[in-house]
Parts: structure tokens; C-alpha cells; sequence
């Protein structure tokens, strides 16, 4: 059994956390700019880190809580959602607003970018649409289910309907988990959302974004199976791990780019060694773990904070910027891309840290509040 049950936080996810939101940023630079780059230049991966990273969290903090919440009980279930709910919806719709109001702005600057790079240009919907049913889409958070309104906003807010349908699945997920234990429960829940997805493609019923629970359930799987080992045997340790890596590589929605599915591989492959530095051969274990608990200190515990902030914030402030650059400079595209990270990542980290400071922090703690146990007089 893992160290971590009994503690109150995994340290490197912080770490994890703050650098899938810099690799977002880092890789939509490269795709504003033109400047291509493999690996660190496509941000999907760092969207399927913190993917995986929920899964990770949602099962840590289920097993380490069960004693005292039990899933058994519906009223867990309503402590849980109110809590996410608060940790995910008050930045959120602060930022909602934001995009839906600056949308004509992001929307021109939009166009030059797409002008300068010779692709298809953003739909104006994506940008321009303040309709009441739009606001109602994305303040119910609902807005993934629908391939009309899943990608209709400035921010790349199509995870976040993604992270709330996860939420919304999580207490029954875990039902099937306890009844079928983990390697079943956890495969059989991935195959059934890859079925739903498979149907979907192949039916031609596709969306813009994968917003769709069931086209990313495959990596959320894999988190969870990744937590879960850490409540298991050393040998299941690698069992858990293993089918985590496979669960990775399934091509939901056609997606068979080999380096991404390479790249997935290493993701499963570093987050075990990180977390499990404990079931490590010796010489394994001796390099991982002071890089573990680095993760988990000072620059990127901070990182790990702000993360949710810059990732919400990132593409309102960076677009704008790289249409300015296009407009009144010229320069090459990797000039282009250092000058963009160099005006946008202080602003965007210290909008970040107002947003983290002054909306997420007072949100949580109305979570908190709501649902802290009541004492009877």
C-alpha cells in the first residue's frame, strides 16, 4: 500500500497541474504563430494531462474520503458536485462574461491570425454569438453536449463541459468500480463510452471539440486506474499501469497520429513513475523521487494554483497580442512566438493570480461552507 492514502495531497500533481496549463499556453502560441513545432507545439497533449489528472484526483480523493463520506450514501453525492461545482463555476462565468463581451475584439484579432497562417478562419459564431441560449448553454454548463454550442465561445472552455459531465458520471462510475472491482469496472466503463463514441463517429454525429464525455472517458480512465493502484499490490501496481497505458492509445474519433499516441505513452509512463516512486526499481527510484517532490515546492506548487486561472485566461490575452505582432512587425515565426510568450505569459499569470486570489479562493470556501457537517444542537 501506497504512502499516499493516509496523506492529504499528492505534492507533484501541483507541479503537473501548473505545466499542463504552461503546455497549453506554450503550444497555442506555436499554432498562432505558424512557428510548428512537434510535441511542445500541440496543446491537445497538455488538455490530455490534465485529463488524465482529474481522473487521478477525483479517485484519490474518493478513496481517501470513503471512510467518512461514504459513496453509499446519495448525500456524498450531493457534497461532491456542490463542491466541484463551486471549485470550477465562479472563475468561470467571471471569465464567460469576459469572453461573450470581448468576442468582437478576439473575433478581428482572430481573423488576422487566420489570414497570416493561410488556414480556414474561426466560424464568427464561435466568437460573436451573446445569445440568451448560449449564456444558458455555458452557465448550466450543458454546452458539451451539443455540437452546436460546444465550441461557441473565446475560451478554450470546451474541457471545462468536458470536466463537469465527468463529475456528473464520477458517484456512478465508482458504483460499478465497487461492483465489478477496479481493472473491470474501470475497462468496462472505458469500452462502453468508446462503444457511444465509435457509433458516433461512425454515424457522422461529430463535434469541433471532443466536449463529449464519452471521446475522452478513455483518459480519464486511465488516471483513475493509475489512483487506484495506489490502494493495491506492487505487482497490480503494474497490472493498473499497464492497462492505463493501453486505455491511451485507443483512437476514439479516428485520431491514429502516431507521436500523439506516442506522447500519450510517456504521460502514463512519467505520472506512474512520479507517483509510485516507492515501486521503483532502486536506480529508478533514486532519480525520480527528489524530481517528485520538486514538483510539488515553491515555483510550481504556485504554478499548479494558477493553472486553472491561465488556462481559462490564456487565448483572450494571446490572440490579440500575436494579431498585433502580424500587423506592425516583421519578424520570422520563431521570433514571433518568443515575442508572444513574452508579452503574454506575465499577464496572463497575473490576471491569474487575481482570478485565483480574489474569485477561485472566496468560490472554494463557499463549497466548503455549504457542505461542512452540521452539528446538532
Amino acid at each position: 500500500m501506497s504512502d499516499f492514502n493516509s496523506s492529504g495531497r499528492v505534492g507533484c500533481l501541483d507541479g503537473l497541474r501548473g505545466l499542463a496549463a504552461l503546455w497549453v499556453l506554450i503550444g497555442h502560441a506555436h499554432l498562432l504563430t505558424g512557428f510548428k513545432v512537434p510535441v511542445i507545439g500541440d496543446p491537445d497533449l497538455g488538455v490530455d494531462l490534465f485529463i488524465m489528472l482529474s481522473g487521478f484526483l477525483m479517485v484519490f480523493h474518493y478513496q481517501r474520503r470513503k471512510g467518512r463520506e461514504p459513496w453509499e450514501a446519495k448525500s456524498t453525492w450531493i457534497t461532491f458536485w456542490v463542491r466541484r461545482y463551486f471549485r470550477i463555476a465562479p472563475l468561470y462565468y467571471a471569465m464567460l462574461i469576459a469572453a461573450l463581451t470581448l468576442g468582437p475584439f478576439v473575433y478581428d484579432a482572430r481573423m488576422v491570425i487566420d489570414a497570416f497562417n493561410g488556414v480556414r478562419p474561426q466560424l464568427a459564431d464561435r466568437y460573436l454569438d451573446s445569445s440568451l441560449a448560449n449564456y444558458i448553454a455555458h452557465l448550466t454548463f450543458l454546452f458539451g453536449l451539443s455540437r452546436h454550442y460546444a465550441y461557441r465561445t473565446a475560451l478554450p472552455d470546451w474541457s471545462i463541459g468536458l470536466e463537469m459531465q465527468f463529475y456528473a458520471a464520477l458517484p456512478f462510475i465508482m458504483m460499478v468500480v465497487g461492483r465489478f472491482g477496479w481493472v473491470k469496472g474501470v475497462v468496462g466503463v472505458a469500452a462502453v463510452g468508446g462503444a457511444i463514441a465509435y457509433f458516433l463517429h461512425r454515424t457522422g454525429y461529430t463535434f469541433p471539440m471532443p466536449t463529449f464525455l464519452p471521446l475522452k472517458l478513455h483518459i480519464f480512465a486511465a488516471g483513475m486506474l493509475l489512483a487506484g493502484a495506489l490502494w493495491t499490490t506492487k505487482k497490480r501496481t503494474y497490472l493498473f499501469s499497464g492497462i492505463a497505458g493501453l486505455l491511451v492509445l485507443v483512437p476514439v474519433g479516428g485520431d491514429m497520429d502516431a507521436l500523439h499516441h506516442a506522447m500519450r505513452i510517456i504521460l502514463v509512463l512519467t505520472f506512474f513513475a512520479l507517483i509510485h516512486t516507492e515501486r521503483l526499481p532502486y536506480a529508478a527510484a533514486k532519480m525520480m523521487r527528489p524530481v517528485s517532490e520538486w514538483l510539488g515546492k515553491g515555483f510550481f506548487h504556485n504554478l499548479g494554483e494558477l493553472s486553472f486561472g491561465a488556462y481559462l485566461i490564456h487565448l483572450l490575452v494571446m490572440q490579440p497580442v500575436v494579431a498585433y505582432l502580424i500587423k506592425t512587425t516583421d519578424i520570422n515565426d520563431p521570433t514571433r512566438w518568443a515575442l508572444t510568450l513574452l508579452i503574454t505569459v506575465p499577464i496572463v499569470y497575473g490576471l491569474a493570480w487575481v482570478g485565483y486570489k480574489f474569485i477561485e479562493m472566496p468560490g472554494q470556501s463557499i463549497g466548503r461552507e455549504l457542505t461542512k457537517p452540521r452539528v446538532s444542537a
